[in-house]
């Protein structure tokens, strides 16, 4: 079984790698942080929901059936009005400015402290939700594959991040928003082809199986106990927010987007996306309803992310495992080039200043870039390695948790930026955008035993709101207003 499904990687990996030679070539600094301007809306929009969706949405929203039904769905129906308001309020904004790093927009705003303040937000929240994404596909592969084989784990890590590191070093976006295509078919060619096998293996056609979803307790949407993490306003509040931070405040994200040619073609991309995203999601959670009922009929032990693969791998016929881990794959390659290439872009911009550097060749440049992407590929080594020695049963908890904590100040520095005119003292943005979610952190860990209340996704909403209060105890009027 382990040489089926290195087989099977090993295919994978070099249709990516074909794909990558062709879009790479000629590839300068302008094609690697835009694309050139010149990518197709709709293949942009297809692309990002292999991007968006990662290999903790693979395993983990199956794994979650369980324990949040298809309450997700609301959260999912939250992160369509956050795509409006991306594609309408903060799309028209980049484009106007023309940016290469969304956060160019804080230093016209604020000034120097707030445009460094939020572009390291962004690398904190990225590095630990792109190690995140990738460490649950690369142990799964470890555990059934390379483990196998006497490969220690950070061999396995380092493995991979080269491979990573091959085809996103030199094309950045306009390379990823072709291989982002490529591999979000294979996830969703996985995901409806696992769901049918799970089906088949219970003597369920799809439609039977469908059936039986439908008349069990999974197939609950609405949670009305507002002490509940799963209330039904938490899951849509904090789906709006988190896509708002997660998408419009996140440079992978929109970097794809403004690679496109034109506003319009951006606004189509999002709302098409966003359409798109919403489907998929509902067969995941089939899938894992799925996933849960053979998991009782055959008395299967596993739980949450460790459901999926077991499942896959140990019990389905051969077929389920090479079909499960090309899907797994097609998640990781995606959370991957997306990220590195966005946090070579940011600091290059926001922290190196690439734009004025006028002393450097275009050469120099290239090789101070290229030295900036195998940086961050080694730190995602390091982070990885340390999920590896602090695992937990649902990832994606843990990956919504942490956006909650370190996308607040970025949802904060904009929301002030757009909605006031009010100027902050920007020496002091960096010590409010500190202080917001620490506070939030705190509150997190003890509002249980202090209130009787559990904080959802509705955290990331709390921690901007402080930051947006402490942006305005720092702030004062223009000056054409206050003669006005």
């Amino acid at each position: 079984m382990e040489q089926i499904i290195f087989i099977a990687f090993l295919a994978y990996t070099l249709l990516l790698f074909s794909i990558t030679f062709i879009t790479a070539r000629k590839a300068n600094s302008q094609a690697f942080f835009q694309g050139n301007k010149k990518s197709p809306w709709f293949v942009v929009a297809y692309g990002m929901i292999g991007a968006s969706l990662s290999g903790v949405t693979f395993m983990s929203v199956p794994g979650w059936v369980n324990d949040r039904m298809f309450t997700y769905m609301l959260m999912v129906l939250g992160y369509f009005f956050g795509y409006l308001v991306i594609a309408f309020v903060l799309m028209p904004i980049y484009y106007k400015l023309n940016l290469v790093s969304i956060y160019t927009y804080l230093q016209k705003r604020f000034g120097f402290y707030s445009h460094k303040t939020g572009s390291f937000f962004f690398m904190l929240s990225r590095c630990l939700g792109a190690s995140l994404r990738m460490f649950i596909v690369i142990i799964v592969l470890y555990n059934f594959v390379f483990k196998a084989w006497g490969l220690p784990f950070e061999l396995t890590v380092a493995l991979f991040l080269a491979l990573i590191l091959l085809f996103t070093i030199k094309g950045g976006v306009k390379t990823i928003v072709w291989t982002d295509t490529l591999q979000t078919t294979f996830m969703i060619i996985a995901l409806v082809m696992s769901f049918v096998m799970v089906g088949q293996s219970m003597g369920f056609s799809v439609g039977g199986m469908v059936k039986e979803i439908v008349n069990s307790d999974y197939f609950t949407f609405i949670e009305t106990d507002s002490m509940s993490r799963n209330c039904w306003w938490k899951q849509i509040l904090g789906g709006m927010f988190i896509c708002i931070a997660m998408t419009g405040l996140d440079q992978e994200m929109m970097q794809k987007n403004l690679s496109c040619k034109d506003i319009k073609s951006a606004q189509k991309n999002m709302i098409s996306f966003s359409l798109i995203l919403f489907v998929v999601n509902f067969l995941f959670l089939l899938l894992g309803a799925a996933l849960y009922m053979y998991k009782a009929k055959n008395g299967i032990s596993a739980n949450g992310d460790d459901l999926f693969p077991e499942i896959a791998i140990n019990y389905l016929p051969p077929m389920a495992s090479i079909v499960f881990i090309i899907g797994l794959i097609s998640a990781l390659y995606p959370s991957a080039d997306g990220a590195l290439t966005s946090l070579t872009t940011s600091f290059c911009i926001d922290f190196l200043d690439f734009d004025n550097m006028k002393s450097k060749s275009e050469k120099q440049k290239v090789r101070i870039r290229q030295m900036v992407h195998l940086g961050f590929a080694l730190l995602f080594v390091g982070i990885i390695i340390f999920y590896y020695h602090n695992k937990n049963e649902h990832l994606i908890d843990i990956l919504y948790q942490v956006a909650s904590i370190t996308y607040g100040p970025l949802l904060g520095l904009f929301f002030f930026g757009l909605s006031t005119k009010r100027v902050a003292k920007d020496k002091l943005v960096p010590i409010v955008c500190i202080l917001a979610p620490v506070i939030c952190f705190i509150l997190n860990n003890n509002s249980k035993a202090w209130f009787n209340y559990s904080f959802d996704f509705e955290l990331l909403l709390l921690n901007g709101f402080l930051t947006f209060i402490g942006l305005l105890l720092i702030s004062k009027r223009e000056r054409n207003e206050q003669k006005s």
